[in-house]
């Protein structure tokens, strides 16, 4: 429990700290490999949401980066953490699944009613015998686990395999540009090395800091899952410190982690749907004020989301070279040409086209505070300068990318 005495951060000293974590602060200048390490993984629900991820947080980051490190084998997509796809390291890959595998297990049982008369075991050695002799889709899983369970549920067969085996998405699926279905092998066929001893909670706990505190037990286990992680908290009580939040949460932390001044400047960020950002504290406050809280959202849809000032500020979205933004208030000048500057940039680097090449004529970027609901509704309230036209100081005004339009108004629903 939080002692009365332990230092009290306000949400802006939370939210600097976490930023800082995140390498959201400022670009960092490391590789794609050592950033995805550090984060410990990168979810990956989707192909492309890893890239965007790592072009908020790296200096100099181009795709070519991350989509080389997959074909090399030196990062893979499995699921992990919370049972879904995360781009992990090979090392973490072999050491992280491991750990989660407990509650993998746990999974399966939720699906018991569909595996009457099912040997577990045996479904693991038949389907780990069917992917390694080469990558399956989950559709021949399922269709091979049939001949011999032909009364199970199809879809619980699929689930068994996918929590008992640890599972791969095997290249070309996740290389940036190319298209692939989705076909699996387990990881240590793919990576050619078995898997080894899972990493130990402590270890991962401080990770864990390293990359998202300070943060409380219910945070940790919100990130990855798990349950029961109070125990390795109080084992590490003494290496920590505590601090408090507003709510008098009980916080812990790396003794030299950064925790910047919360007055520290936030630069804008463009951020993909699902980055863990925002999928692993148990208390979200700390970047998606109460007001907003399911913003990011509609139905099953997750939003690509914009940070302004280090907290949700809007949603975006690209399309055929034009990136459109809507904010959820009003912006300055100042603000407003900041948030132009980084969407050029981010279409200019994630631009589809081989590293070195020249940006495609007529992308552009569309700011808008929109004034209807959604990404991308909204009346336009100036014209876009004339593709050509001469930069000018405020948003609006042409570029070496394209055309600038930017919309006023306010999000409303």
């Amino acid at each position: 429990m939080a002692s009365r005495t332990d230092p009290v951060l306000d949400t802006r000293a939370l939210n600097r700290a976490t930023l800082a974590r995140q390498l959201l602060l400022s670009r960092a200048e490391t590789s794609a490999r050592d950033a995805v390490a550090h984060l410990v993984g990168l979810q990956a629900q989707n192909v492309k949401p890893p890239y965007f991820q790592l072009h908020a947080r790296l200096a100099g980051f181009r795709p070519a980066e991350l989509a080389g490190l997959m074909e090399a084998r030196q990062v893979v997509r499995m699921v992990t953490l919370r049972s879904t796809i995360h781009t992990h390291t090979a090392d973490d890959a072999l050491t992280l699944r491991p750990l989660v595998q407990a509650a993998r297990d746990r999974e399966v049982n939720q699906f018991r009613k569909g595996l009457v008369g099912v040997d577990l075991d045996r479904l693991a050695l038949d389907a780990r015998a069917f992917v390694e002799a080469e990558p399956r889709t989950m559709g021949e899983i399922r269709e091979e686990l049939l001949k011999a369970w032909p009364d199970a549920d199809p879809q619980s067969l699929s689930v068994a395999a996918r929590c008992l085996l640890p599972l791969v998405q095997v290249t070309p699926r996740g290389v940036w540009g190319r298209g692939g279905q989705v076909r699996l092998t387990t990881v240590e066929n793919w990576l050619r090395r078995p898997v080894g001893e899972a990493q130990s909670v402590d270890d991962v706990v401080l990770r864990y800091l390293g990359a998202f505190g300070p943060a409380s037990v219910k945070d940790m286990q919100t990130w990855a899952g798990l349950t029961r992680l109070k125990e390795p908290f109080e084992r590490l009580r003494p290496r920590l410190l505590t601090f408090r939040d507003e709510n008098g949460v009980e916080l812990f932390d790396l003794p030299d982690a950064p925790r910047p001044d919360p007055g520290t400047p936030a630069p804008p960020r463009f951020l993909p749907e699902f980055d863990n950002l925002l999928l692993s504290h148990a208390d979200r406050s700390r970047v998606v004020a109460p007001e907003l809280k399911g913003r990011t959202w509609s139905g099953n849809q997750a939003h690509r989301v914009l940070l302004l000032d280090g907290f949700l500020g809007g949603l975006w979205k690209a399309d055929a070279g034009v990136l459109t933004v809507e904010l959820f208030g009003p912006a300055s000048r100042a603000r407003k040409e900041e948030i132009v500057a980084e969407g050029e940039a981010l279409l200019a680097d994630m631009a589809d086209t081989p590293a070195g090449a020249d940006t495609p004529a007529g992308v552009g970027v569309g700011v808008g505070v929109g004034s209807g609901v959604g990404v991308g509704s909204g009346e336009r309230a100036e014209p876009s300068a004339a593709p050509g036209a001469p930069p000018s100081a405020g948003p609006g005004a042409a570029s070496a990318n394209g055309t600038v339009s930017v919309r006023f108004g306010s999000i409303r629903g």
